[in-house]
């Protein structure tokens, strides 16, 4: 096991919490939370396409990071107008 690789399993831990409460949180909690797990889970995606040495892997995490910010956007507004 390489240091990649404890350091992906380290993250998975700290990706529960923002899950759980983006599943059982108030409405702007869950904005706050889905917007944490998309950072960790970009942090994870690096990592482990670190790990496995494909670093053509880290296309995902790029474009998961340029587009985060936007849907979270998309998703406040659609809460906004239809719940």
């Amino acid at each position: 096991m390489n240091p990649w690789l404890l350091s992906v399993i380290a993250w998975l831990p700290p990706l529960a919490l923002p899950l759980w409460v983006a599943a059982r949180g108030s409405l702007p909690a869950r904005l706050v939370a889905v917007q944490l797990a998309t950072n960790v889970t970009i942090l994870i995606l690096v990592l482990t396409s670190f790990a496995f040495d494909q670093t053509i892997l880290i296309d995902l995490p790029l474009t998961l990071a340029a587009l985060s910010l936007p849907g979270t956007l998309m998703l406040a507004l659609f809460i906004e107008r239809w719940l």
